[in-house]
């Protein structure tokens, strides 16, 4: 007796985005934790000028060989195509993309208006959660605690060599905003992740090295207060059936290879930085941050999956940082590792992701 017909996983990674390699490690993972028996699996890598490919093998690192494929044309037809017509029909894609032009709503509002099912968070949640402006405005509105920052916009702070008066007035308001931060300060891309183009400045050339970098992934930059404490996360999970979002135990970063803070190196490079799991906090404060968590994911109508992160301070206060729609899930990655800890296996949670993706309804959700 043969049991039900496997359904056919778009998995696309690559991406535009400066988190270009770790989407392919992210894919790699996935890949490896998919059941063949349930399955039928076709690898889409986009490269960096954007162009979708059908890829036979994972690339190492990056994306950029492979006959070019699109989406179907037509409407409601769930497909993949390639450049000489040939059709692939899919049930669900997943979308293993971080960072711009993935996981901000742009291929969500695609696979929504071409009427694909999709895992993951929707275009609401994927634009707002990539928007650290927005995002914060949004947890401040609905009564999460956040830590104090500064938006920099390109009118706000002139480039060398600009003399345009409005722009020195906008400049010299968000110059008093920022010292009223105080030392030292995180400077990030607004839309950004991975800690790409993050810096920490402890005075005023600090301070504008750090926003040029910034500026050169993201022209919105974030200036946000340096915290004192220790970086908490939770993995959190759409609910089953309708019910709560789920939330794994929490882990505390360990900076432990020379890093200043949580940056590039210490997430993906460093051997001597990891993530005591759970985090060695009490019991109330456990159980606090996974609420917090929780009301985070829905704050922003998230959906499938999500990492939320905290900031735990001396006093015992608990900041919300930034929600993650679709978290790195690369072995070097820790939304996988929290749950494995808290009794769900990776393969588990892929097939569930899948599962609860192809009970919507495709297009608008």
């Amino acid at each position: 007796m043969s049991g039900p017909p496997r359904r056919r996983v778009a998995v696309v990674f690559g991406g535009r985005s400066a988190e270009h390699e770790v989407s392919v490690g992210s894919a790699r993972s996935v890949l490896a934790a998919l059941d063949p028996e349930r399955y039928d699996v076709l690898t889409v890598g986009i490269d960096r000028d954007g162009r979708w490919h059908a890829i036979g093998v994972l690339p190492a690192v990056a994306v950029d060989e492979g006959p070019s494929v699109a989406l179907s044309r037509e409407p409601g037809d769930a497909a993949i195509v390639t450049d000489d017509g040939r059709r692939m029909e899919i049930d669900v894609v997943f979308p293993l993309l971080h960072g711009p032009f993935g996981e901000d709503g742009t291929i969500q509002g695609l696979l929504e208006m071409a009427g694909v099912r999709y895992v993951g968070a929707g275009v609401l949640a994927s634009a707002v959660s990539m928007d650290k402006a927005y995002m914060k405005l949004i947890f401040k509105a609905t009564g999460l605690p956040v830590g104090p920052y500064v938006v920099v916009r390109e009118r706000d702070w002139p480039a060398a060599g600009e003399t345009d008066i409005a722009a020195t007035t906008e400049h010299k308001r968000v110059l008093d905003e920022i010292a009223e931060l105080g030392w030292p300060l995180f400077v990030k891309p607004a839309r950004g992740g991975s800690s790409i183009g993050t810096s920490k400045a402890h005075d005023m050339g600090q301070l504008h090295e750090g926003i040029a970098l910034a500026r050169q992934y993201d022209p919105k930059v974030l200036v946000e207060a340096a915290v004192d404490g220790v970086e908490i996360e939770v993995s959190v999970l759409e609910g089953a059936d309708g019910g709560p979002p789920e939330t794994s135990l929490p882990g505390q970063l360990l900076v432990d290879g020379g890093e200043e803070f949580w940056d590039f190196e210490a997430k993906y490079l460093d051997a001597a930085s990891g993530m005591a799991i759970p985090a060695p906090i009490p019991d109330s404060a456990i159980a606090e941050v996974r609420r917090l968590a929780a009301a985070a994911f829905e704050a922003v109508s998230c959906e499938g999956l999500a990492r939320v992160d905290f900031f735990y301070t001396a006093d015992g206060r608990l900041l919300v940082n930034e929600i993650n729609t679709m978290p790195g899930l690369s072995p070097a990655s820790y939304w996988q590792k929290m749950w494995e800890v808290t009794g769900k296996t990776f393969p588990e949670l892929i097939d569930r992701l899948l599962q609860s993706a192809l009970a919507k309804r495709p297009g608008l959700r």
